[in-house]
């Protein structure tokens, strides 16, 4: 069955940097596209990025385009978050999410995917 499950979170200052892991199990990540989504208190969902399952292509929202990163690690089946110039709006809970497509499709609507992990909070202080 598919499980993820994200790491990495915490506390940074403004301006630091976290990379978030997602572990998955039950597909492959070098087939299956996957993706990250958070949601911040009181607010909706928002699509961050993905990663293709089809060739390894990224497609990050603007909000965070420049400053975020995706990659994976085929062999160990993990994906990765790099966030790096952190500002006080990324703080929020951070979800990674794959719903058994190939390709990513619009990066805002990877918050009706089927799957994801129980996520990881993310603290951006002054």
């Amino acid at each position: 069955q598919v499980q993820l499950v994200e790491s990495g979170g915490g506390s940074v200052q403004f301006g630091g940097s976290l990379r978030l892991s997602c572990a998955a199990s039950g597909f492959r990540v070098d087939y299956y596209a996957v993706a990250w989504f958070r949601q911040a208190p009181g607010k909706q969902r928002e699509g961050i990025g993905c990663i293709s399952g089809v060739d390894g292509s990224t497609f990050l929202a603007n909000s965070v385009k420049g400053r975020f990163t995706i990659s994976r690690v085929d062999a160990e089946n993990l994906v990765y978050l790099q966030m790096d110039n952190l500002i006080l709006e990324d703080t929020a809970v951070y979800y990674c999410t794959t719903d058994h497509l190939r390709g990513c499709g619009v990066v805002s609507d990877v918050v009706r995917y089927d799957y994801r992990g129980p996520g990881t909070q993310v603290t951006v202080s002054p």
